[in-house]
């Protein structure tokens, strides 16, 4: 505290004047991580994710609410990862920008760690499914809501990620944005929108609860929401994997070997795809696909909902089109083999491809592009 001496009528008046540094310089702290493989935690703020220089993982934190200064920040090596960790030392966390009424339940290991370590492409590289190293540590019910009792604090995160970085980024609770990273990148959330623009290298975002959005994606990248939407636009790489408990897959502008989309209910309406091999599996709700190229193979099995399929006017298969109730429609023009009510088996030119189409209920139509 620094105090000044003010002359008056009266005599001489002390007055203390706090000096305070911007805050948020005063509440910044930086961390730095280094080694191939990284991993953070953290059950509530917001997370930005942006590319960063040398070689190093710089994590830029601030912390938020009456009792932040309660929060620990821990590093160190976790099952080969090495970690930054924000430790809440509460089983109750109040975070007033979750939203009104929302409440979520985090299974929080001992270490202060979550989820899964892996992301699916590296279980699935591995063989490995979930956490089995962990499957003998304590685990602790952790409450995120947004009023209420508890401790008020959360912790907004900077995460700059270097060229070629693999990271796993955990953030249970506020809205992720991720914008031209070029990584091996992995974020896992439990209930909170993540956004991605411009990344390069493979991305693999998870939400239990939110709307995922990617835009100009070059890599392979996969997908999971437990329930919201997911909206695509430019993505170029090997692969893409959609899966969706509840809410709709839409997009375009997509060139990739192997295109997949897994919707419990919602629907998908997909435009200008370049894909090799297809399959899109919807429980309830619309399928709208718009194919520029040829296809080898193309699967779609639709509970409810109509089918409709463009592709382009040289496209060549076997075909296989069935539905419960409603009827078929091409304006290719098929050798048929098998014709029911609601069934058809023909080739389509000279059959190199494969086409195969189920519809529980609703119309399908099988077109030709412009």
């Amino acid at each position: 505290m620094r105090f000044r001496l003010f002359a008056s009528s009266s005599g001489i008046v002390a007055v203390a004047l706090l000096v305070i540094h911007a805050r948020a310089d005063a509440q910044t702290e930086r961390r730095v991580l280094s080694g191939d493989r990284v991993a953070i935690y953290n059950l509530a703020g917001k997370l930005r994710v942006e590319s960063g220089d040398g070689s190093e993982v710089v994590v830029e934190v601030i912390r938020g609410g009456r009792d932040s200064d309660r929060l620990r920040l821990e590093t160190g090596s976790i099952r080969g990862y090495e970690t930054l960790r924000v430790l809440y030392p509460a089983d109750r966390i109040v975070y007033p920008e979750l939203g009104r009424y929302n409440r979520n339940t985090i299974s929080v290991r001992d270490d202060g760690t979550w989820g899964n370590e892996l992301s699916r492409g590296e279980r699935g590289e591995r063989g490995e499914r979930g956490s089995r190293d962990y499957s003998d540590r304590e685990r602790n019910k952790v409450e995120i809501s947004s009023s209420g009792s508890g401790l008020e604090a959360y912790a907004d995160l900077r995460v700059l990620v270097p060229r070629g970085q693999r990271i796993v980024i955990h953030n249970a609770t506020g809205d992720a944005r991720i914008t031209m990273v070029d990584a091996d990148l992995s974020v896992e959330v439990a209930s909170s929108t993540i956004t991605a623009e411009r990344t390069r290298g493979r991305l693999f975002l998870d939400t239990g609860s939110g709307a995922v959005s990617v835009t100009d994606a070059q890599g392979d990248v996969d997908l999971d929401t437990g329930s919201g939407g997911v909206t695509i636009t430019g993505v170029k790489g090997g692969s893409l994997n959609m899966d969706t408990g509840s809410g709709s897959i839409r997009g375009g502008d997509i060139d990739v070997s192997d295109l997949k989309a897994d919707v419990g209910s919602g629907g998908v309406h997909l435009e200008r795809v370049r894909a090799s091999r297809v399959d899109v599996d919807a429980g309830s709700g619309g399928t709208e696909l718009e194919l520029l190229s040829t296809i080898e193979q193309l699967k779609v099995d639709a509970g409810s909902g109509g089918v409709t399929v463009r592709l382009p006017a040289s496209q060549s298969a076997n075909v296989d089109i069935e539905t419960g109730s409603g009827g078929i429609d091409t304006d290719f023009s098929v050798q048929v083999t098998k014709f029911e009510q609601h069934h058809i088996v023909g080739r389509i030119g000279d059959g190199r491809g494969r086409i195969k189409i189920e519809a529980g209920s609703g119309q399908v139509r099988l077109l030709r592009g412009n």
